[in-house]
């Protein structure tokens, strides 16, 4: 053992100390040779513990042998120290070992447990593994030791490769290569012959002795027939035996008919695990002796209460009648019932008739009595042996057993008139009877019974679906009475037949049960509910969804229960069902029937993100004391999410937190379109307060995750309920749908308020989430680029809340995205007015149109509408066009504060980035300021549009004024990356644009004129026109302070910079000099700047 392997390089050690230390004193001598003998000592015991271990291990009492080396103080008494010996220790039986591992007894268990838990197997694969973890140790022979061994090595397995299997069910799969093969004898060419000899004697002898022979021969016939798998000829003659019981027909019941009974019985216990789909029959037999045996008891039939009646008249009445006095018991509708079983003639008719009208003797009657007499011979015992006797059916014999019994039992259920459910108490027995069996097999035998269940679950007869739902019930609590694994799915699968029947069942008596049944479930069995959470969560969810009242608030309730009590134990071994319970807890946030549920389920989900910010979600076990210690149940859902602080590291972008954290994120988001207002602001501040308290846990591809999936999609139709045409705008004139115009207004509330708190999650998040500045910037665009002004109002805001919170936190990179956004929502909001250029000639054409359809006519019509559609689309034109300009306004004003705010921190790459945009807005509104035509057709519809004119004059001059300021602040600033020769450049190029415009537009005609008339030949009195209109005035008086910006602009450039674009500015001075009708403002400041500018540079040029 172990003392062998630690002697030889102990006395190696001390030998060539020996040799290496020649002059050492008489005292290091004597502690080396004290030492050795005291080694000795410890190898004589060491080899006297393994003698003992070899000893009780020949003896064959592994647990003695262990309890006596713990007593001996060799081994510790811990389960994972008695792993230790018996992995690493050599010399021991391994079959001993392996049969030790296997007992369900308590110590034994956690040892085999331990011993399991000290393997590695990440990375092997299945066969690999399986071969190491067998080296240790032989299976038992016991099928029951092998399937608890294999479980935990396929819990184990899975743990170490999670992405192997689906499952640990899969891992756990073990076969026994059992099957045996033997010869088949030529039965083929006596079966007919043989079938023949027993069933003619046998109907029409009543001699003992060939009635004896007979019935042998079917017994022996079936068995070698049933061995041999020879399934026709086997039926046949289960067939034929089963008629001969007479069981179909019990008025002609005799004695040979009762031996039949007798062997079948017999056969049914000595060949089940051959009969296959003979079963059938059998079991047939077993339902109809059964029924018998009750009518002769005189207890009352199961249609007395299963039977499916229309109203009460139909229930059954007890008849007045002596015919039957030997009866033992008297009960309604036994007469009837009675009279029924006389009449029924074939073996294939499974059921009992329901209204016996007559034609049943007195004679039949007490033949029947007599009959029911003689079947005590066989006696309720022995036929219920047939089913306790099924655990010992092999794996696939107990499988065919349960099919044909759920068969039998639908034909008993089947009859309106006369249900019985016999067989539908069976299985549940059986069920108990075999659900020790291996994980494999019983899950086969579940597969079956599932189906069973779901049919029954939803039957017409709520009497039957109702106890059907209560066997249920039964199977699952005694099910629930076994611990299960992790990794382990079988609970869920066993509880599926709730879930279905609760989704597909239209009584409410039956979806009520079922969540009785669950809550009964989880109060009485909580500690061993594993997988089995899935499927209840599902019962769950299917009721918030329920269209009664009733049936939502009873599951509620079970469910606020689970939450506050048993929450630790939810996510205890399998991770998943926490997405579950936070996929339910969403449900109920969508019921229409009480506020209250909504908002506690909100709640609730809070509660969950705090659980799961702790991070103890992941570990596939828990410490229960720990778990008792820790447990959080909030007293009030509502403070649910004070508690909780992360104490846990960083959670990253593993798939796992993905998946946690990702329904419960986007299932609040999704509320924020409920129409109810309380519901729509709570689940906004459960999502945000969430984000904001954990988000410096998340990574940044959870985040991105967040962005992408939970907080962009509030948006998205808010985003897109405007029709960009216009159709939404309310000066139309046009009729709309006024709730749908009410829903759009309160999104538009939510919207703001959710805008604001996603750019101030951005900003407390910023060293994290930088990266998703571009992502931020183009949903706040998206804003401002809709044709609706609160919508790009309420964008334009965010944008300077994003800039005001956030912006010192930008580097020079992030501000290039800024401004380049900035840039690209100003050109994306440029006003059009080309509509209203083409209005004419579309008119014109549709004019020319309708001269040719004059003879229709449907004309008139078809002329309204087409009137009524250029109509619409003018109002949509102008709406727009206005919406743009006021949406350029605030934007441009939203430029110069945020300028203003950060103008140190702006490098002139990203300010002259802001001076493009700027400029390109101000170049489009004057170009639009100048277009005649489309200024005479804004008068033409003045009543309409309501606009000035020139229309865009106004953001023309502020956007002239905001450029100069740019430039001339950059010329004094000189910030990083300042090019002096561009910046001189756009800001000469600037000036002379400026001032060209006001000169060309001071000398154009026209501006005295009608807006209707555009040329100075035209014939009008000159006692109509007004020299130099009202109009021209006020447009020059409006320009007045961009030229006066413009000239002190100039003046600013220095001597140097102005003389050497002296050429470019002279001509326009002298130009502005000759302006008759420029403001007294402009002319100040011309004469100012000639005199402190202009003039010393031409003097000193003189």
């Amino acid at each position: 053992m172990v003392c062998g392997n630690g002697d030889e390089p102990a006395e190696g050690s001390d030998s060539q100390s020996e040799a290496s230390t020649e002059t050492s004193d008489v005292s290091s001598i004597e502690q080396r040779r004290a030492y050795k003998l005291e080694l000795q000592v410890i190898i004589t015991k060491h080899l006297v513990f393994s003698c003992l271990c070899v000893y009780q291990c020949v003896q064959r009492k592994p647990k003695k042998g262990i309890e006596f080396l713990i007593n001996a103080n060799k081994v510790g008494d811990s389960p994972e120290e008695i792993a230790v010996f018996l992995k690493n220790a050599s010399g021991l039986n391994k079959t001993l070992i392996g049969d030790y591992l296997g007992e369900r007894e308590d110590l034994p268990l956690k040892v085999m447990h331990a011993y399991v838990n000290s393997f590695e197997f990440q990375g092997m694969e299945f066969d690999e593994a399986i071969r190491a973890f067998l080296q240790g140790f032989r299976l038992p022979g016991e099928a029951q030791k092998i399937d608890r061994i294999m479980e935990k090595f396929a819990e184990r397995y899975c743990k170490c490769n999670p992405k192997v299997f689906i499952s640990a069910d899969t891992a756990s799969v073990y076969y026994a290569a059992t099957d045996v093969v033997i010869l088949r004898f030529m039965v083929e060419v006596c079966w007919a012959p043989m079938l023949a000899a027993f069933s003619v004697p046998l109907d029409q002898s009543d001699d003992e002795v060939v009635i004896g022979l007979c019935l042998e021969g079917f017994r022996c016939a079936i068995h070698v027939t049933a061995v041999m798998s020879m399934k026709t000829h086997r039926d046949a003659f289960v067939t034929s035996l089963a008629k001969f019981t007479s069981l179909h027909s019990p008025a002609d019941i005799k004695q040979k008919n009762v031996d039949a009974i007798k062997v079948l019985v017999a056969i049914a216990d000595e060949d089940g695990n051959y009969l296959q789909e003979a079963w059938e029959h059998i079991l047939t037999c077993v339902s109809r002796f059964e029924h018998l045996h009750l009518l002769g008891e005189g207890a009352p039939p199961d249609a007395t209460f299963f039977a499916f009646s229309q109203n009460e008249s139909e229930k059954v009445k007890p008849p007045k009648s002596n015919i039957l006095p030997v009866l033992k018991k008297k009960g309604p509708g036994r007469m009837q019932y009675a009279a029924a079983a006389v009449l029924r003639g074939s073996y294939d008719s499974a059921g009992i008739g329901g209204n016996v009208s007559g034609g049943v003797t007195s004679e039949q009657m007490n033949s029947l009595v007599s009959n029911l007499n003689m079947l005590e011979q066989v006696g309720s015992s022995e036929m219920s042996r047939i089913y306790a006797r099924s655990q010992k059916l092999n794996s696939e014999a107990i499988i065919d057993f349960v099919k044909a019994l759920c068969k039998v039992s639908m034909e008993e259920l089947r009859s309106a008139s006369d249900p019985r459910v016999f067989s539908l108490t069976k299985i549940v027995e059986i069920a108990h009877y075999n659900m020790n069996r291996i994980r494999l097999v019983w899950s086969s035998i579940w597969h079956v019974l599932s189906d069973f269940f779901v049919t029954i679950g939803c039957s017409e007869n709520l009497s039957i679906s109702i106890f059907a739902m209560d066997s249920l019930r039964q199977l699952s609590m005694k099910f629930l009475e076994r611990e299960e694994l992790a990794n382990y799915n079988f609970q869920n699968e066993f509880m599926k037949p709730f879930v279905i029947v609760m989704r597909k069942s239209s009584a409410v008596e039956i979806r009520e049960l079922i969540i009785r049944c669950v809550s009964q479930m989880v109060l009485s069995r909580v500690n061993n509910v594993k997988s089995g959470w899935k499927s209840m969560f599902m019962v769950f969810t299917t009721a918030a969804y329920d269209d009664h009242k009733n049936i939502v608030l009873l599951a509620f309730e079970i469910m606020e229960k689970i939450i506050r009590d048993y929450f630790p134990y939810i996510t205890e071994t399998e991770t998943t069902t926490f997405t579950d319970c936070v996929n339910c807890l969403i449900a109920f946030t969508n019921s229409r029937f009480n506020k209250d549920i909504c908002l506690n389920a909100i709640a609730f989900l809070r509660f969950c993100a705090t659980k799961l910010a702790e991070g103890d979600l992941a570990s596939a076990s828990r410490n229960k004391e720990k778990e008792a210690s820790s447990r959080l149940s909030p007293s009030s859902p509502h403070h649910a999410g004070k508690e909780g602080k992360q104490e846990n590291g960083y959670i990253d972008d593993r798939e796992n937190h993905l998946y946690f954290w990702f329904p419960l994120l986007a299932g609040l988001s999704e509320l924020s379109f409920d129409p109810r207002p309380e519901i729509r602001k709570s689940a906004l501040q459960v999502l945000f307060d969430t984000l904001r308290n954990h988000g410096h846990l998340f990574s940044l591809p959870l985040w991105e995750r967040v962005f992408e999936s939970v907080l962009f999609p509030i948006f998205d139709y808010v985003r897109h309920a405007i029709d960009p045409t216009g159709g939404d705008s309310p000066g139309q004139g046009i009729d709309g749908d006024t709730g749908e115009l009410d829903q759009d207004a309160w999104l538009y509330e939510t919207c703001t308020l959710a805008l604001q708190l996603v750019v101030d999650l951005f900003v407390k998040f910023y060293d994290t989430v930088n990266p998703l500045l571009r992502k931020v910037l183009k949903l706040l665009v998206s804003f401002i680029r809709r044709p609706h002004q609160s919508l790009a109002g309420i964008g334009i805001a965010a944008f300077v809340r994003l800039m005001s919170n956030g912006g010192d936190m930008f580097s020079d990179d992030k501000w290039l995205e800024v401004v380049l956004s900035l840039r690209e929502a100003a050109n994306a909001t440029l006003p059009d007015f080309s509509f209203l250029v083409n209005r004419e000639t579309a008119a014109t054409s549709y004019r020319h149109a309708s001269l040719n359809e004059q003879s229709n006519l449907e004309n008139g019509e078809s002329a309204d509408d087409h009137e009524r559609l250029m109509t619409q689309r003018l109002y949509a034109a102008i709406s727009d066009a206005k919406c743009r300009a006021a949406v350029q306004l605030l934007l441009i004003q939203a430029v110069m504060e945020v300028y203003n705010m950060y103008r140190p921190e702006l490098s002139a790459k990203n300010i002259l980035v802001m001076y493009d945009a700027l400029h390109d807005v101000a170049s489009h509104a004057h170009k639009i300021n100048t277009d005649s035509q489309l200024r005479s057709r804004l008068q033409e519809f003045s009543s309409i549009t309501q606009m000035q004119d020139p229309p865009l004059l106004r953001l023309e001059n502020e956007s002239f004024q905001i450029c100069l300021t740019l430039l001339q602040n950059l010329i004094l600033d000189r910030p990083p990356s300042y090019d002096e020769l561009e910046v001189e450049s756009c800001i000469v190029s600037l000036c002379q644009e400026v001032l060209q415009f006001y000169i060309r537009t001071s000398h154009s005609s026209g501006g005295g004129h009608s807006p209707a008339s555009s040329s100075p030949s035209d014939p009008q009195p000159r006692s109509l026109i007004i020299p130099l209109g009202w109009g021209k005035r006020r447009e020059l008086a409006a320009r007045a302070p961009v030229i006066v910006a413009t000239l002190q602009a100039i003046c600013s450039l220095g001597e140097t910079l102005l003389e050497r674009n002296l050429s470019g500015f002279f001509p326009l001075l002298s130009s502005l000099i000759s302006c008759e009708h420029g403001s007294n403002e402009v002319q100040v400041a011309l004469r100012d700047m000639l005199s402190s500018s202009v003039g010393p540079v031409l003097l000193r040029s003189c």
